[in-house]
């Protein structure tokens, strides 16, 4: 496991490139567990079902997947924008310029893991809100066709098992790592070397290797690598008291929310 601080690798990363890191990472059976940001569904406890109404809805999360991907299969980049310009899909979007009819009034759906994510004072988005610099929904929909050209050979949890082998993806919301070490609510992101090094102490990791920009994207990944591998080995963290079998097919988890 160690204790130096994580790395980054700083290159222009495409998704496609993602798709054959990730790919690698199976192939080779590395041992890493993967944090993605991004949310691998859409609520369907609250309505019994991801898109009500639509008969195309699927009934767990893989399904989904191969829904999403299937429809957007012609789009470049490995993007989702024919899935959202479905008659039927478009209707439970927010959309720029193009509010659904069927997005319910107010902030829209959650996840059972959302509001898990707000008893910890965290601010998620609906998936499926698409506007708004904060918004998750675009990155969410492109990582569900990730997701699909990786099943049978990359498991995320809890959608999948704990392998006794090979790598692991589990979703996660970045805040949490930082609200954990110790960053109030409403404080701004950590934008120097200080202030990072202080957080991946409370992680038991080294000081991390200066770094040429101190942003957002960068401190936020260091941070949340050196968080997972310091609660990879907490049992609470891999049974959450509000998990059922039927979200843990349907909806995911995000890792960290009890």
């Amino acid at each position: 496991m160690g204790t130096a601080a994580p790395e980054l690798i700083d290159r222009a990363w495409s998704r496609q490139d993602i798709l054959a890191w990730l790919e690698e990472l199976a192939d080779q059976r590395v041992r890493a567990l993967i944090g993605l940001d991004l949310s691998p569904a859409f609520p369907f406890e609250d309505e019994g079902a991801y898109f009500p109404g639509w008969a195309l809805s699927p009934s767990d999360g893989p399904s989904l997947w191969h829904l999403v991907d299937s429809l957007a299969t012609s789009d470049p980049h490995l993007s989702a924008t024919s899935f959202v310009s479905h008659p039927d899909a478009r209707r439970h979007f927010r959309q720029r310029g193009d509010c659904g009819d069927l997005f319910p009034p107010g902030r829209g759906r959650f996840r059972m893991c959302e509001h898990g994510q707000e008893l910890l004072r965290l601010s998620p988005y609906s998936c499926f809100n698409l506007v708004g610099a904060s918004q998750v929904g675009k990155s969410s929909l492109t990582g569900m066709r990730v997701l699909h050209r990786l099943r049978g050979k990359l498991g995320l949890w809890p959608f999948d098992p704990v392998p006794d082998e090979g790598p692991l993806l589990v979703e996660i919301y970045t805040a949490l790592p930082s609200r954990l070490a110790g960053m109030r609510k409403g404080t701004s992101k950590i934008r120097d070397a200080q202030s990072l090094d202080s957080l991946l102490d409370r992680f038991g990791s080294m000081p991390h290797q200066p770094l040429p920009r101190y942003d957002d994207h960068a401190t936020d990944a260091i941070l949340s690598a050196a968080w997972l591998r310091h609660a990879v080995n907490d049992p609470d963290l891999w049974t959450p008291s509000r998990l059922t079998p039927e979200l843990a097919r349907t909806e995911g988890w995000t890792f960290g929310v009890l």
